[in-house]
């Protein structure tokens, strides 16, 4: 189970390790569909954060942009059967980032081959064989990262499976998120009655570079009308005064200071 890191960050540190491990024969091994793929890339990800949670640090997020630069290393090592950082055309991951337009201030590349038949095994021992590394464990423990993407992929000479753990530096790009909570009404005549939302929100924490909750955006409509702007509010609590005998939602996004809004909360009331 051979394994392999790359590291470069803000100071320009670069560094390449080659450490080779043992591991089940290659022979008769079974396909991976694309599901199961998907699968692994998936479980990776949770075996590291559940690994950087028990040792106090912040899971990491999982980007898709991220995502693509992993999967697309793992896909050509799989192709070639060459298990190096650099590509064929002598390309590494960072100018994959690069390519991509992906602003950064720290990045580091994890690989791993292995033999195991089954994804479950595979994934388990590939995260087992970098954490048993001192270099390859400091980039997936790192306090330094906040984004991560994996990518699976196995050769069809070899049957080898092949992963790669891309770890990012990079401002806050995940949306802040808003949950509607309880809602009341008081009559105040044969007409009108007050009318009180609450919801909960903020920015999700990441290990650094969180940008932080800014404010919300509120909506009030009509069922079935169209949306009137509340405007936007720090509190968590919008009261109005109200015609009865009609049924009201509201919706509820939050924005962080980077500017990231999360998907619309929505609930109805009736006055």
């Amino acid at each position: 189970m051979p394994t392999a890191v790359r590291r470069l960050g803000a100071s320009l540190f670069a560094g390449l390790l080659l450490v080779s491990l043992a591991g089940p024969a290659a022979a008769a091994l079974p396909a991976f569909d694309l599901t199961t793929l998907v699968q692994a890339e998936a479980n990776l990800g949770s075996l590291v954060n559940a690994e950087r949670t028990t040792n106090g640090l912040v899971a990491l997020q999982l980007d898709p942009d991220v995502m693509a630069i992993a999967r697309q290393r793992a896909e050509t090592m799989a192709a070639t059967d060459l298990f190096s950082h650099k590509n064929p055309d002598g390309s590494d991951v960072f100018d994959a980032i690069a390519a991509a337009g992906i602003p950064w201030f720290g990045a580091g590349e994890v690989l791993v081959w292995n033999t195991y038949a089954t994804e479950a095994d595979s994934t388990a021992q590939a995260v087992a064989a970098w954490l048993g590394s001192p270099a390859h464990r400091s980039i997936l423990l790192s306090a330094d990262f906040n984004y991560a993407g994996f990518g699976a992929a196995v050769s069809p000479i070899s049957g080898h499976r092949y992963y790669a753990g891309v770890f990012l530096k990079r401002t806050d790009r995940t949306a802040a998120w808003t949950k509607a909570g309880t809602t009341s009404v008081r009559v105040l005549d044969a007409t009108r009655a007050r009318v009180t939302v609450r919801w909960t929100g903020g920015d999700p924490r990441l290990q650094v570079l969180t940008a932080g909750l800014r404010d919300y955006e509120v909506q009030r409509r009509v069922v079935g009308g169209a949306w009137r702007s509340l405007g936007l509010r720090t509190t968590t609590t919008v009261t109005e005064t109200l015609p009865r005998a009609r049924t009201y939602e509201y919706r509820i996004r939050a924005r962080d200071r980077a500017g990231n809004r999360g998907i619309w909360s929505v609930v109805a009331v009736r006055v």
